[in-house]
């Protein structure tokens, strides 16, 4: 990626020079038999902790065995000794490994930039609804790998508790639907995006319970439908307040019982591959954290499904894993994000003392009290005991989340107090306990009665409404790479979304990438099949980032734990963030944490360079920097006030900026705004 200047400054900084992206080099055409690669043959317990399994898929009988033992033959043959024999040991891997390929073998040798390289139809990167929808439907096509850089249930999907919207009751319609979506998202949504979604809504439905999913039903037999802020109609399907985790048990038991399907936990994707001529993906470069050791996925179709990167802030929903890795990566590779500046802040996260909901430590989150609860009934309060949001919206409780959450930093300011506090007490206690079991529980646990007290909350950052730009079918602007879930900006949430349309978004746009991509696999797979990941270009990477090579350790110390630079860094840029890039902003203020978190991005390298290679945690800071200058990037673009963006120096809404906010790194082209004017749907 080239350093690109903008009016508001570059998402890349002065840096020594470095390869453009991964390539990958073409072959002569190979049968698909012969694409087969020698799949988890290694010994060794594959255990992280005692805590997860990498489930690892046997070779099929298709693989060519001649080549898999040249391979290990070829592995064998290579010496591993002090640095002095580093670049020899690198030569003869090589060489031992264009042998190989001469005689036909599968290409698994290990190679100087990478340990293990490994062939696949599809390169899931991601396990939440977009990912495992993905996954299942792809998986009817062709091989999957799933990589996650923790567990497969450690996905935000496992914290959502809302539910997810859908046009199931006979009393409501796609255009109410739509006009809600349209109306909490300020106007800045793709009607024919939204559209498309809330069309498929009921079929998503029924495709979640036939694959295993357990929804709350009444007394009937029919769906329970609840309503939450936004909606203006009861048609949140659910199972109770947990459905996310209902949905991921019911997505990942079928996605781990598929034959076509390896799921690889505990893998840390770091970088996206390209094709010599930069024109399309190829994979992508992983981190095996319970080895230390590098795979490169060569794959006809990559899928971003790793959510978003609410961890730029000191209190949020999300779980440990959402670092913005995937915005990142594609941006790295040249491809086109848009909106960064509509992150939404969730109104009611759990207060818990002097900090807010400030995390202990950097991998936790803040507990999140779901949007159900308002529409259930319950009532917000400041802290002299007054309801407060009918000064603010008509609406009151039930306003979209960007009003409620701007309400209560507004009234946590008035009456300069730590939080507010959420009523659900004249509620009958056993119907709250009902409808809401896990946040019942988890409150008990912490020694509150959400039955007979006030729940003290506070607003924590949710949900990314931009991240990578795609179309209704999921891709990108770089051929063979697609995106769907939170990491994808498809144009559906505008300015700010719908509650329980995440959920939604996620499984539909899944399910038509898949559907795009099953009429051209034969096609992709004759682009891909004996294309080999190019040594050299990945040896340069490596070298410069890991100078230990030479004894194995490719990732040295990857998942060693925060030092204490690592953790007072990461607290430095979560304020910065929120001091900068929080509920309410100003121009001044976002300049000045551009400009640091440019500082603090050269610090990373020099950093990288001293400790001669990433840890883990150093990897995802600098994952956040990219996402967070891309944040202010695209605030300071936006000279007006909409939906999630709210800055004192332009306070009000402006027609001539209803457009998305799209910023391209390539070599060829600075930062573009696209102009796209959204009318309200009839």
């Amino acid at each position: 990626m080239a350093i690109v200047r903008s009016p508001v400054g570059s998402i890349s900084t002065p840096r020594r020079r470095r390869p453009a992206g991964w390539v990958v080099r073409g072959g002569a055409a190979r049968s698909r038999a012969a694409m087969g690669s020698v799949w988890g043959r290694s010994g060794g317990d594959p255990r992280r902790d005692g805590t997860a399994t990498r489930a690892v898929r046997a070779p099929s009988v298709d693989e060519d065995a001649n080549g898999v033992n040249d391979v290990a033959r070829a592995r064998d043959d290579v010496e591993w000794g002090s640095r002095e024999r580093a670049s020899a040991s690198g030569q003869a891997t090589r060489a031992a490994m264009r042998a190989v390929k001469a005689r036909g073998g599968t290409g698994r040798a290990r190679a100087r930039g990478a340990d293990e390289a490994r062939r696949v139809d599809f390169c899931v990167i991601g396990s939440g609804i977009a990912g495992l929808s993905y996954a299942l439907d792809a998986a009817e096509l062709g091989e999957v790998a799933v990589v996650t850089k923790a567990r497969a249930f450690d996905a935000s999907t496992s914290y959502a508790q809302g539910g997810i919207s859908a046009v199931v009751d006979k009393l409501d319609s796609v255009e109410e639907h739509v006009k809600d979506t349209c109306v909490a998202g300020g106007f800045l949504c793709d009607e024919s995006a939204v559209r498309a979604m809330v069309e498929d809504s009921k079929e998503a439905v029924e495709h979640l319970i036939a694959r295993g999913t357990k929804f709350t039903r009444d007394e009937r037999g029919e769906l329970h439908l609840a309503r939450e802020g936004g909606h203006s109609r009861h048609r949140i399907v659910h199972a109770d307040d947990m459905t996310g985790k209902e949905i991921e048990r019911a997505l990942l038991e079928a996605a781990k019982a598929h034959p076509n399907i390896t799921f690889y936990e505990y893998h840390f994707a770091m970088e996206l591959l390209r094709t010599r001529d930069g024109e399309r993906c190829a994979g992508a470069l992983v981190v095996d954290e319970t080895r230390g050791t590098t795979k490169t996925f060569v794959a006809s179709t990559t899928v971003l499904a790793c959510g978003g990167a609410g961890h730029l802030f000191p209190s949020t929903t999300n779980p440990m894993v959402c670092t913005g890795d995937g915005i990142a990566m594609a941006t790295r590779a040249g491809v086109t994000v848009a909106n960064m500046e509509f992150m939404q802040f969730h109104p009611t996260a759990l207060y818990t003392g002097v900090g807010g909901a400030a995390k202990l430590s950097p991998n936790e989150n803040a507990f999140l009290i779901t949007e159900a609860v308002r529409g259930h009934g319950g009532r917000l309060y400041n802290v002299h005991g007054e309801r407060f949001m009918s000064r603010y919206d008509e609406r009151e409780e039930l306003a979209p989340r960007d009003v409620v959450a701007r309400s209560i930093d507004s009234e946590m300011k008035r009456t300069e107090s730590p939080c507010v506090f959420l009523d659900i007490t004249h509620v009958d206690p056993d119907e709250v306990r009902l409808n809401f079991p896990g946040v019942a529980a988890e409150l008990d646990r912490r020694g509150l009665d959400m039955t007979t007290e006030r729940v003290p909350v506070v607003p924590a950052a949710h949900y990314m409404c931009g991240g990578v730009s795609t179309n209704e079918n999921g891709e990108t602007s770089l051929r063979g790479l697609f995106a769907c879930g939170e990491v994808a900006y498809t144009g559906v949430h505008g300015a700010n979304r719908l509650a329980s349309n995440s959920l939604l978004e996620g499984i539909v746009f899944a399910r038509r990438a898949v559907r795009a991509v099953s009429n051209e696999m034969d096609a992709l797979r004759e682009e891909l099949p004996a294309l080999d990941v190019d040594e050299d270009a990945l040896c340069q990477w490596i070298e410069e980032h890991c100078r230990e090579l030479a004894r194995g350790a490719v990732i040295k110390n990857f998942t060693s734990g925060h030092d204490t630079w690592e953790r007072e860094l990461r607290h430095e840029i979560q304020r910065i963030m929120w001091n900068a890039a929080g509920i309410v902003r100003t121009t001044a203020e976002m300049e000045h944490a551009l400009g640091r978190l440019n500082e603090i991005a050269v610090m990373c390298d020099e950093r990288a360079t001293s400790m001669k290679g990433y840890t883990m945690a150093l990897a995802e800071i600098s994952n956040l920097l990219v996402a967070g200058r891309l944040m202010l990037r695209c605030a300071l673009m936006r000279k007006e006030s909409r939906g999630l963006h709210y800055t004192l120096d332009h306070p009000d809404s402006v027609e001539a900026e209803k457009r998305p906010t799209l910023i391209c790194e390539d070599k060829e082209s600075a930062a573009e705004v696209a102009r796209i004017h959204v009318p309200l749907p009839r």
